[in-house]
């Protein structure tokens, strides 16, 4: 079943969606719900997309059962989508369907919310009629319902549920029963903010400072929520240079600490990204990629950013850059950037995009045990006195210690070139010292990286290469490929920096046509694995208009030349 919602922003589309990506996900349906959306408080043209399956989908299909049109340009631009035997629920009293289509289930959102809970209650009204059309129990939404607002609140979205509900029971149009769901297990509805909101408090993370940028900002606002439940402290930077210097000195000072950022914040932050490389400060920072130059698409998705994110900030020092993919990997990878920020005490960089933070999917619980904490502090009892900050050791990594940590001892930290003590130093030997002590941790961090993951078979003439959030659109490219009698398999990367290359290296030559797929339009990632291990697929497929790739559109680009 797949359900397109749309219309203009503060219509309640996102309740709408909300309210039954929800209600199925507690049923035992597996549900993806995606959104596209205008940076426009109110106005413009909105929609979310809920597929609802026995198990959770990867990707919502190009074709929809059902429209919720809450006004006439959504009918417009999405009928063409709608199957011959799909349903539009509309509000007749808003606009009429084009002659000759019969498939209209008309319900009177507006009167009925007048009527029941008020006008802002339509989205619940439309809500109530999705249902009855698909016969799913009214009683998990009611509960939901209960959940979300006061008493009096809810009784009205209670009331204005069953007033959808029993309109759309009363007219007579066919229905859509959802199969019975197969799963008892309880299962979390989650977006991508949120997974990696709950990832940094259950790896520690207890300072984050920020100042809000679609997509990053639903981090924050999770963190935020929790303020009063954890010790965590979240404040809203005046800019992203006082987020990423508040960040710093709260790491300096013992917490781990995380800021979060788009491209045009990055871009104000890289000085004290160069900062956290030269003091060897742990930082993690999420930057959530939107399509730029300059404020872009500020709502859309795109990764455009690789480069920066690797080659960023002034001068040359050690840093790890991973990627979301999707979202029971994200949760556990998240916490792996904030243990090599501490454990190699340099910055690492998480990237995100609004395809990955928009996106929600239902998946089983979380394994809060595979998260792991460990600052890498040096030990009171086995310190090495007189403590010296930038220690030259044989790995390259200094003891690290707090301040007040070791009693009697001064943690001293320079943004200048500095000797082992941390006093600022200018002779040419102790800069060369100094600067081979930094870079050698990215051998070992090298170490660290996770290879990409294979999907398919690795003898396959076919290999697609992709990385961050395309993981789910990819996947099933591949098993639709199968299908058409395709022998294709997927490499897709989510720990970007520095470049895990066995794998890579030893399928993409076999390959007899390889494809790298990017949501940028220059192939950032076909270039760095050039510039890495001299290798070159043999297609670049590029997206940059602002949206992902559908599986269709990989399956039309790799059966063109394949």
């Amino acid at each position: 079943m797949n359900i397109i919602i749309g219309g203009a922003a503060g219509q309640g589309m996102d309740t709408i969606a909300e309210l039954l990506g929800k209600t199925f996900a507690r049923a035992g349906y597996g549900v993806l719900l995606t959104k596209d959306y205008m940076s426009r408080v109110r106005g413009g043209h909105n929609f979310s997309v809920l597929t609802i399956d026995r198990a959770t989908p990867w990707v919502a299909p190009e074709t929809a059962d059902v429209l919720v049109a809450l006004n006439e340009e959504t009918y417009m631009l999405h009928a063409d989508k709608l199957k011959s035997t799909g349903v539009i629920i509309f509000d007749p009293a808003l606009f009429s369907l084009a002659a000759g289509d019969q498939r209209g289930l008309p319900i009177p959102l507006a009167a009925l919310a007048r009527d029941s809970g008020g006008p802002v209650t339509a989205s619940t009204v439309a809500t109530g009629a999705v249902l009855a059309f698909v016969e799913s129990d009214q009683h998990i939404t009611e509960t939901l319902l209960q959940e979300k607002f006061a008493a009096g609140i809810a009784a009205q979205n209670i009331s204005a549920l069953q007033a959808g509900c029993q309109a759309l029971q009363k007219s007579s149009g066919a229905r859509h029963p959802l199969p019975p769901s197969t799963n008892s297990m309880p299962q979390l509805f989650l977006d991508g903010s949120q997974t990696l909101g709950m990832s940094a408090l259950g790896s520690g993370c207890r300072f984050l400072a920020a100042y809000p940028m679609t997509p990053a900002t639903g981090v924050m606002t999770y963190l935020a929520a929790k303020q009063g439940e954890f010790e965590v402290v979240v404040e809203q930077a005046e800019d992203e240079i006082a987020a990423i210097n508040m960040a710093l000195g709260a790491s300096y000072a013992g917490v781990r600490s995380m800021t979060t950022t788009s491209g045009g914040g990055f871009a104000l932050m890289v000085e004290g990204l160069s900062l956290a490389g030269m003091t060897e400060t742990p930082l993690v920072i999420v930057l959530a990629m939107r399509p730029g130059p300059a404020t872009g698409l500020p709502t859309r998705t795109e990764q455009g950013d690789l480069d920066f994110a690797i080659f960023g900030g002034h001068g040359e020092f050690p840093r790890a850059v991973l990627s979301a993919t999707h979202t029971e990997d994200a949760f556990y990878r998240l916490n792996k950037a904030f243990q090599l920020a501490d454990k190699y005490q340099v910055p690492v960089i998480f990237l995100s995009d609004q395809n990955f933070a928009d996106t929600t999917r239902t998946i089983a619980p979380l394994d809060f045990t595979r998260l792991t904490y460990d600052q890498h502090l040096v030990h009171n009892d086995t310190a090495t006195l007189p403590y010296q900050r930038y220690r030259l050791t044989a790995n390259g990594i200094s003891p690290r210690a707090i301040p007040g940590q070791l009693p009697g001892e001064v943690v001293l930290a320079d943004s200048d070139e500095h000797d082992e003590d941390g006093h600022i130093i200018e002779d040419a030997a102790t800069r060369k010292i100094m600067m081979d002590k930094r870079l050698s941790r990215l051998q070992a961090l090298a170490q660290e990286m996770d290879e990409p993951v294979l999907y398919g078979d690795e003898a396959a003439e076919i290999l697609l290469i992709a990385w961050g959030s395309t993981y789910g659109t990819m996947r099933e490219a591949v098993d639709i490929l199968a299908q058409l009698g395709k022998s294709a398999c997927l490499l897709h990367f989510a720990d970007i920096w520095p470049l895990p290359q066995a794998r890579i290296s030893a399928l993409l030559p076999k390959a007899r046509h390889s494809f790298c797929f990017e949501n940028n339009a220059t192939g950032q990632f076909a270039a760095l694995l050039r510039r890495e291990t001299g290798l070159q697929a043999t297609h670049q497929v590029l997206k940059y208009d602002g949206r992902t790739f559908s599986a269709a559109q990989i399956v039309r680009e790799v059966t063109t030349y394949a």
